[in-house]
């Protein structure tokens, strides 16, 4: 078992709370701080006690007594997920995810185009997919999807801004693609005009008691801080959604997708591919999001389901991750899973106990369990989430 030492990515968008409070430290923080990474991508791996060194350096020391033999062989020698606390105190960007097949092609592509890899013109810093799941710890605002045409064709109607009625009447022929698509791509001459008819539009609506004004609310304030920005009129095609601490948002490829504001934790294949249309002062490449971009991709929201006593999990068709909570309240609890792990104490103090030893983790501190540690029980009272693989078959 290895106490991590995680990173702190300091993006724009980050809260100056969310993150300082899990941890315990003055708050506000310095700086925005947006994500805690806790894993072993190469671009940020946690530290580790073990030689001073990092997690990815222990994996590729030893990947088949650290990750397990079937996660070598379904995955290769790399840790399968990443586990994050994300903290937004703005608009994340608006993106998508390839598949694994889009982010091969995709990496190898732009390196034969002579991208280097930290060149912020490229889209595929790695050769992974990166379904995700959003788990919040406090009510998290998020745009989850395309709304249904019709719902989307009435919004844009009840706006009542000129140039984007023939828009309506096209989402009412079911076309969601090719409207955001028409929205992504406007004539730059009039971009800013468009932005601030729809702003104007949406601050009535807001201030009204119908069935978009939470949504209308968000796009005036996301216009705010991105003003003449597609993305806030592109996000009103999008389904507006509050998670509620414990509800989950899982993310497959091609789902169009932004997080607006909220504290939560995720989890996501090991990779940082992101392909961007808007809400952001990084790369957007419009034509390859709409190449990526699944309209009808589900983006359901999900609640715990309870596995065993003081565990429970959130179902998904990813093989790379699978998320647990615990309730370490009670009784000791055994870690469930048998490869690769890592545990976040989110509440209390969680004790740790296997065959190799053991590591009591505090609030905001986090612990690599491999799949060499064998069985290990965790005790409290505590509450805690773990991050392990999907079903290796």
């Amino acid at each position: 078992m290895e106490l991590l030492q995680p990173v702190v990515r300091p993006y724009a968008w980050g809260s100056r709370h969310g993150i300082a409070e899990l941890q315990g430290r003055p708050v506000p923080s310095p700086g925005p701080e947006a994500e805690l990474w806790m894993g072993a991508h190469p671009s940020a791996p946690s530290g580790a006690r073990r030689g001073q060194t990092t997690l990815d350096a222990v994996i590729a020391a030893d990947p088949v007594g650290e990750l397990g033999p079937a996660s070598v062989d379904r995955f290769g020698p790399r840790l399968p997920f990443l586990l994050k606390v994300l903290s937004a105190g703005q608009a994340l960007s608006i993106q998508v995810h390839p598949s694994r097949a889009q982010a091969e092609a995709g990496f190898r592509a732009e390196n034969e185009q002579g991208l280097a890899p930290g060149d912020p013109a490229r889209n595929y810093v790695d050769d992974w997919p990166k379904p995700e799941l959003l788990c919040a710890l406090t009510p998290f605002e998020v745009l989850a999807g395309l709304r249904p045409a019709a719902d989307a064709a009435r919004l844009f109607g009840d706006l009542g801004v000129a140039p984007i009625q023939p828009l309506a009447a096209e989402l009412a022929r079911g076309a969601r693609a090719a409207v955001l698509a028409t929205i992504l791509t406007w004539p730059p001459a009039d971009r800013a005009t468009l932005v601030g008819d729809v702003l104007a539009a949406c601050a009535g609506l807001a201030s009204a008691d119908g069935p978009y004004a939470a949504a209308c609310a968000a796009a005036v304030r996301v216009g705010a801080d991105h003003p003449g920005d597609l993305g806030v009129v592109a996000m009103l095609l999008m389904r507006h959604a509050v998670l509620e601490p414990g509800q989950a948002m899982f993310m497959p490829a091609g789902g169009l997708h932004a997080y607006l504001r909220g504290t939560g934790i995720e989890v996501l294949a090991n990779s940082d591919n992101v392909v961007r249309a808007g809400l952001t002062g990084k790369h957007v490449d419009v034509p390859e999001l709409l190449k990526l971009l699944d309209p009808d991709v589900e983006v359901p929201i999900l609640l715990p389901q309870p596995v065993a006593a003081g565990i429970s999990t959130y179902e998904t068709p990813a093989p790379e991750f699978r998320l647990y909570g615990l309730d370490l309240s009670a009784a000791p609890v055994v870690l469930p899973g048998g490869g690769p792990r890592i545990l976040l104490c989110t509440a209390g103090v969680v004790v740790l106990r296997g065959p190799s030893g053991e590591v009591a983790l505090r609030r905001g501190e986090s612990c690599f369990v491999s799949a060499a540690d064998g069985t290990v029980t965790g005790t409290g009272p505590a509450r805690a989430f773990l991050a392990g693989t999907g079903e290796l078959s």
